[in-house]
């Protein structure tokens, strides 16, 4: 039992943890605002239009993501969007449940899961201000830049001090898992060596960029939903704006 700790730190520095790349993403962004049948889409709309349909659908998408994850089981009871444990400590997985230390795994799977349900509602108040400081530019950008144009907006604007907004509220929880300080005390160590990514050097910084992705991915699924059918949220406005860009 007392050779577990050395298990991990195996792990941990054998193991390099998988990153998301939004370069694709960015770029997807980057090449529909260059099409010429995009920009001449929304020709017939007013500013004013295009500024309060971007306002209300962002609005909407950002309430709603929160609204979805911010609760208890937001994360942790859709397969889909639960944070599992970190790569480089599944293979740790497997042996401390081989040697009868499971629960210990599942305890710390649930805390990084309801830090990150805590952490959530933070988001609000920066996604909301990100709307209304929206400019007439960036509205046009994101109606004519395809399904993904809004979550990279949200991403430029937020996710920097989103980051910095959940990092403590994620600390307080996973704190008090002692397998999190095991993991926090390896994972510092390996990632001196380059041996473990930077957003994985400790539990909450695993936790808070996980949280983000899967907020900007929930985002991202209410922004196609709005794309793809504006006239089912009830507002002509969304219906005329989205509807000319679908057209």
């Amino acid at each position: 039992m007392k050779k577990i700790p050395f298990i991990i730190a195996v792990a941990l520095i054998s193991t390099h943890a998988a990153a998301l790349d939004l370069n694709q993403i960015m770029q997807t962004g980057k090449d529909a605002l260059s099409r010429p049948a995009a920009k001449t889409a929304v020709n017939g709309l007013t500013s004013a239009e295009i500024d309060g349909g971007l306002k209300e659908a962002l609005g909407r998408g950002a309430e709603t993501a929160v609204a979805l994850l911010g609760k208890q089981d937001g994360f942790y009871g859709d397969k889909k969007l639960r944070i599992p444990l970190p790569n480089n400590m599944k293979k740790a997985d497997k042996l401390m449940r081989t040697f009868g230390m499971g629960k210990q795994a599942d305890e710390l799977v649930l805390s990084m899961n309801r830090a990150a349900e805590a952490a959530v509602p933070e988001a609000k108040t920066l996604l909301v201000g990100a709307v209304k400081n929206m400019t007439l530019e960036d509205a046009r950008g994101i109606l004519t830049g395809g399904d993904q144009a809004a979550t990279v907006f949200f991403r430029n604007k937020t996710e920097s001090s989103l980051g910095e907004k959940f990092l403590p509220i994620v600390k307080t929880a996973t704190d008090k898992v002692g397998l999190a300080q095991t993991y926090n005390k390896y994972a510092g160590l390996a990632s001196k060596f380059d041996l473990v990514k930077q957003d994985q050097a400790t539990i909450e910084n695993y936790v808070a960029h996980q949280a983000l992705d899967r907020l900007y991915t929930v985002i991202g699924e209410q922004e196609r939903a709005i794309r793809t059918n504006p006239a089912g949220y009830g507002s002509d406005l969304l219906k005329k704006v989205f509807g000319s860009v679908t057209k």
